[in-house]
């Protein structure tokens, strides 16, 4: 049998809700005693990963076992190392300046804004987002050519997410470099490293999900959405919203690819000598 299990995916889909809701209400009830709501961002990949594993649990014996396996453990690794990253990096901070924005608009407690704005809504958005990977973990045909290209794809993402934060880390933790605009290393390639590994992931998740047309195009909502988020939504354009008056920062989008890498342009002046 080559189809997924409808029951089978019905419990998965459940579950993986309730599990994405726990998490984030955990989470939620962290930010309330410490007053800081960006824990939501360190609770993302969490729940990824949490999905990833009760949807392992459950699929016990109606997908096949290396491709439950193997993309299960492909997505627990990206949600831990990105939550990981995020809780070291946040560390000493305060308040994201992007919740503090927002919940400065709260009509009423921002407790409860933030519980609906922001909690609630990326636990939909992590049982959106990870569609293909509770339908992979069911499908019950052996891993093939499109499986490998997806995770060729999800390992070229880690790739740039890991190796992008790791030379901004490395960057900022140079006194010399305070103020200045991080355009080494990948960063020289395209000014957002880490949105675009995120992109890569989601896409190479979704291809391994491809192994059935049912299953293609039951899912590839998921790296629309996530797609969306990064270069129109909470990703790209916000972040550089906040850049813009940096100085140095025009320069640097002048010479470097908003998302997708490519080699950076000279300077104008190199371009057009006189």
């Amino acid at each position: 049998m080559s189809t997924v299990d409808v029951s089978a995916l019905g419990t998965v889909l459940a579950a993986s809700a309730g599990t994405a809701l726990v998490v984030m209400l955990g989470a939620f009830a962290v930010g309330t005693v410490k007053g800081v709501h960006r824990i939501v961002d360190i609770a993302w990949g969490l729940a990824f990963a949490a999905v990833a594993v009760v949807g392992w649990f459950l699929s016990a014996g109606h997908g096949d076992p290396a491709r439950r396996t193997v993309v299960a453990l492909a997505t627990v690794v990206w949600g831990l190392r990105l939550a990981a990253h995020i809780a070291w990096r946040a560390r000493g901070h305060g308040e994201d300046p992007r919740y503090a924005r927002m919940l400065a608009r709260a009509p009423g407690s921002r407790s409860l804004y933030a519980l609906r704005t922001v909690y609630l809504l990326q636990g939909a958005l992590v049982w959106l987002i990870s569609l293909p990977v509770q339908t992979d973990l069911l499908l019950p045909r052996p891993l093939d050519v499109t499986a490998a290209l997806g995770l060729a794809l999800w390992a070229a993402g880690l790739f740039f997410e890991a190796v992008g934060d790791h030379q901004l880390a490395r960057f900022k933790s140079d006194p010399a470099n305070k103020g200045r605009i991080m355009d080494r290393g990948l960063w020289a390639w395209t000014r957002h490293p880490n949105y675009f590994g995120d992109f890569l992931v989601w896409w190479g998740l979704y291809l391994t999900a491809c192994a059935t047309w049912p299953a293609a195009a039951a899912t590839v909502v998921s790296p629309l959405v996530m797609s969306a988020l990064l270069i129109k939504g909470s990703g790209k354009r916000l972040l550089e919203a906040h850049m813009a008056g940096r100085p140095g920062y025009a320069a640097y989008q002048a010479r470097t690819s908003g998302f997708f890498p490519r080699p950076p342009r000279p300077p104008r002046d190199a371009r057009h000598p006189l």
